[in-house]
């Protein structure tokens, strides 16, 4: 299945159109918060094979290490395709998306991670001309029935309250239910895309 054929086709979609996609292909296996200001889908004759969100970096002031406002960044938050795709599918489609952002929008610099924790070193960004700047700290994640979670999930709010998914996972925490683990540092990529 060559890329440039023509049945490949990536495009602008609302988050619901690839929530569930995500997060049934998708190693986190959500997009529990997750800050999406564009997501991607990409189909094959018809059919949704990939997704992608691109969002707010998640870390507080984090884009002052990169740009000289907040609105001149994004951070490639979920890449996914189904395991069927042809060699070099998920560079095409970082290309497609990182075109699209830089022709449609102010965004001058994407930021990426590969997560170690689960396998990822950071091919696809190597591949994709990201640069390679450094490792995050060690971390934490909190473990609850199956499924990882940043340890910030216990304080998300919504108009100033904690939302009911952070109090369950705090009072699992609370219960023993949940329980926090040590994670490696992240491999953290960069594109300037201006």
């Amino acid at each position: 299945m060559p890329l440039n054929n023509g049945k490949y086709e990536v495009e602008l979609v609302p988050r619901s159109d690839v929530r569930d996609f995500i997060e049934k292909h998708h190693y986190s296996q959500n997009i529990n918060g997750v800050i999406s200001n564009y997501c991607f889908a990409m189909s094959y004759e018809g059919h949704l094979i990939g997704a992608m969100i691109y969002g707010k970096p998640a870390m507080a002031n984090q884009w002052k290490k990169y740009v000289d406002s907040e609105e001149k960044i994004l951070e490639l938050r979920r890449l996914v395709l189904i395991d069927a795709t042809p060699k070099n599918s998920e560079s095409w489609f970082i290309a497609k998306t990182l075109r699209w952002l830089k022709q449609n929008t102010d965004i001058e610099v994407v930021i990426s991670y590969a997560d170690p924790n689960y396998g990822h070193e950071g091919v696809v960004y190597k591949a994709s001309n990201f640069d390679f700047i450094g490792q995050t700290s060690p971390g934490k994640v909190i473990m609850w029935q199956g499924k990882k979670y940043h340890d910030k999930t216990i304080r998300t709010k919504h108009n100033g309250k904690l939302k009911p998914f952070a109090i369950r996972v705090k009072e699992a925490l609370q219960t023993g239910q949940a329980q926090y683990v040590d994670q490696s540092p992240k491999n953290v990529y960069m594109k300037k895309i201006k």
